[in-house]
Parts: C-alpha cells; structure tokens; sequence
C-alpha cells in the first residue's frame, strides 16, 4: 500500500486550510550560515543531530566568508532546535577555524544527558567537548570543557550508544590505505578502550594502498554493528609512461578514472561484546580483513567497475536482513550515476534500480517505517552535475522523497521535499540524514541536509524538516 501521507502531501493546497496549515510545516527550515562543502557530512560521519526532551541539538561547519575572495576556513558550530517553539537558538562556535572540511563536528549525549562533541579528525585525535549543563549547548565556548582523547589518529568518526550505558566510535585509523577499528567507553567518555584487532585493513601485498570508505548501522539491541564498506585503490603516483595500463585504468570506460572512484559493495558484522565479525551467512571472518579476503568472503555485488563516491544507506529489512541504498555510475559512462535498492530475497542479492542521480558522491539516506514499507530520500536533478566549482565537487541536487509498499521490488516516487522559498531557487543541496536519538533511534518527520547556491563560494546553510506535529 502507498504511504497515505505521501500521496496526502502531493496534493497540498486543494484540501481544508488545516491540510495547508500541516504542509506549511514540512518547508524546510534554514540555519546556520557560510558553511563549506559538506557543511553537514554524507553518511560516513554521524551524526551531526540528538534529539533530547523535545530539543534537537545540532552542530556544523559555518562561517565561511564569501566576496570576491572567499575564505573556505570554517568553524565546527552548535545550535539547537526547540520543537514546542519551532525556533533556534543562537549558534556557539566551539573551535578554531579550518579549510579541511573533514574536521566537520558529530554530537552525542551520553547516559548521564551531557552533550558531547568531536570535530578537528582528519589523521588528527580532533577536539572531544563535553557539556558542563546536561541536554545544553550553553551561551559559549566556555560552557563546555574538554573531554579525553580518544585516540591518536581518527578520520569519519560515527558514534553510538550501545548495550550497558556505553559509548563506542567507530573510525578509521592513520591515511586512506589505514585500518578502520573502534573505541568504548564506559564511563561517559572519560575513558576509551580499543580491541586489539581492527575490523578491517584493506592494504595488501599484490594490492599495495587499497583502501576502503564505510557505512555503518547500530541494531535496535545497541549489540551489533553493521558495516557497509566500498574499496578502491589509494595510489600516490601516476607514471605518464603508462598512460593506458596504470592502476586506475578502469576497463569499462576504458578511461582513467582515479581515487575519487570506489567499487563493489561488501558487508560485515561486528558482535560488540565480542569483538567477533562475522559475513552475510553467519561466518567467522579473521580481523582485520584485508581487500583479498573481502573479495573472497564478504562481496555483496561486484559492480564490475562501476564506482561510486559514498558507500551505501543501510536498513535492517522485514527478516532482520541488511539492505543497501546505493548510488553508481552508469553502465555505458561515468558521467551518470543511479540509485540502487540492494536486498537478499531469499535465494540471493537483488538490485532494484528505483531512479537516476546527478552524481555518484550523492549521499541519500534509506529508512523502513512500522507498516513496512520502504522510504529513500534521494539527490535528484536534470542530469549529471559536472562542475568546477568546489561546493559543487561531490554532488548536489533536489531532494526527494521515493516509496516502496512491496519491500523494494518496486518504487515510486511521492514528493519534493526541496525548499520552495525564492531565495532557494537554484540551489542544490546534498547529504540528507535522520535526527536520531541517543540510542540511535529515528526520529520520524525529521531530516537533515545542507545547501549552496554558489557553487564557489562557502555560503552553504543547513536545513531541518520537523513533521512530528
């Protein structure tokens, strides 16, 4: 059965003054200003939202300056949204300046309610912040202190509240051919232990700088991780004498196509008391695992050499299975990119095309409601965004909303959830995430993304959808 809601919305305006009064409060709503590319990340760094006692608290990178010599250098951000008043409060900056936009901030809150926020991570320990007000962001930086490393070395760092109180993040360890592991803590961040293992290590000999970029998911337990990861090769040189049969020769396009390029799509799980990963089918597999054995044991879908820029959404389907919203590259050319609902339907992997995106760094997000049906909010447009502009660089669009009532066989799409405000008009937007609370629940009604309308200057804003009322 299609959502009633999403046909409801289609048709916004021709019902009762109560029907507009309700579709009025799905417009997005701005904050936040002068943010960067990725002024809220794509699905590999959360999350950036924690919803608490009808707040929703939120950080990102802002303050960029535009003009005719624009700064790209922003700052990690705080703001927080009051659902009773549908208002922000005033922003707290809470940290130095960069042009790395990596150092983007995530946010959680502990059992105790303190906030906690990690910025400044690309290589680098970055900066933890914990709250000295529980469920508060304070006035200013000086409402906040500074909490325990957690380690020596994080990039894309994701954080979750598991089983018994604890904390983990999950992160990747040194450059791009690094090892992805993760760190608990059990005493609201005071302190952080690591196993001694990592999950995996893509770096291989015969493979020499493979890397990987990943995805993950906590089970409603908080005991299971799920990981989502693509790989590509991390190769530093190029010799122009071997144009046509250097490493990132990809033998589709027949065609160059470099790092920026990542293929396949593999899936592990870790038991978090444990340690324990295991594949799809239940498997013990050794940890780290590198690119061979991922091949080998954990492969969800060669996609013969189509790539693509982010790895997949995951959802747990109606059997407590993964599935996989995935973007990739064309089958002909790389200057085309579609979206792919992945699930096993028993017997094996299917890979439902549901429609076609404008760029394979697009970052949509894919969420199963209590009726089982299927919701993915998707980056869309008029063809493939190609681009020179650095805001533009890894993707962009309108947002979507697209449905499934037959546990993903089919997919229709149901509304456009892009801001309708003239000033928008133009813009492109990107990076679409939940509000989830502590634990990691979905907030319903709400969502996350950012958008430019420049594509060479850092005057980005970020937008909330709030449908809880």
């Amino acid at each position: 059965m299609i959502r009633f809601v999403c046909v409801w919305f289609i048709f916004a305006g021709v019902f009762s003054s109560a029907q507009a009064e309700f579709t009025d409060r799905s417009e997005p709503m701005a904050f936040g200003k002068g943010g960067q590319k990725k002024m809220l990340y794509d699905r590999r760094q959360r999350p950036q939202a924690v919803y608490l006692d009808g707040k929703v608290h939120l950080v990102f990178n802002g303050g960029g300056k535009g003009g005719k010599d624009p700064s790209f250098r922003t700052a990690p951000m705080a703001t927080t949204y009051d659902t009773k008043t549908r208002s922000f409060s005033k922003t707290v900056t809470l940290g130095e300046r960069s042009k790395d936009h990596h150092y983007g901030p995530v946010i959680w809150a502990d059992d105790s309610g303190h906030l906690h926020v990690l910025s400044g991570c690309h290589r680098t320990p970055g900066t933890h912040l914990i709250s000295k007000t529980p469920g508060s962001i304070g006035e200013s930086f000086d409402d906040w202190r500074e909490g325990a490393q957690i380690g020596e070395s994080i990039s894309y760092p994701a954080v979750y509240n598991i089983e018994g109180g604890k904390e983990m993040i999950y992160y990747r360890v040194l450059g791009h051919f690094g090892f992805w592991t993760y760190s608990v803590t059990e005493d609201d961040g005071e302190t952080w232990a690591t196993p001694e293992k990592a999950v995996t290590d893509m770096d291989v000999a015969g493979r020499f700088e493979w890397s990987s970029y990943q995805t993950k998911l906590l089970s409603s337990d908080g005991k299971t991780l799920h990981v989502a990861f693509i790989v590509y090769d991390d190769c530093k040189f190029e010799d122009p004498d071997r144009a046509m049969s250097d490493r990132f020769y990809n033998p589709r396009y027949r065609e160059k196509t470099g790092q920026e390029w990542k293929y396949n799509l593999y899936y592990c799980q870790v038991d978090l008391a444990s340690g324990a990963v295991t594949n799809f089918e239940g498997e013990t597999m050794k940890a780290p695992m590198d690119v061979d054995y991922a091949d080998e044991n954990c492969l969800i879908w060669d996609t013969e050499w189509r790539g693509s820029g982010v790895p997949p959404s995951i959802l747990l389907d109606e059997k407590g299975d993964p599935a996989f919203l995935h973007v990739l590259s064309g089958d002909d050319s790389k200057q085309e990119a579609n979206y792919f609902y992945v699930f096993h339907d028993g017997d094996r992997w299917k890979k439902v095309f549901i429609t076609e995106s404008t760029h394979q760094w697009n970052s949509g997000h894919l969420r199963r409601e209590k009726d089982g049906s299927l919701v993915a909010f998707l980056v869309v447009g008029d063809g493939y965004l190609e681009s020179d502009g650095l805001m533009d660089s890894h993707g962009g669009g309108r947002i979507e909303e697209w449905c499934s009532s037959d546990q993903g066989e089919t997919w229709q799409r149901e509304r456009d959830l892009t801001p309708t405000v003239s000033k928008f008009s133009g813009w492109r937007f990107n990076n679409v995430q939940p509000v989830t609370k502590p634990g990691g629940e979905i907030v319903p009604g709400m969502l996350l993304f950012y958008g430019w309308g420049d594509p060479y200057s850092p005057q980005a804003k970020a937008f909330l959808i709030d449908e809880t009322r």
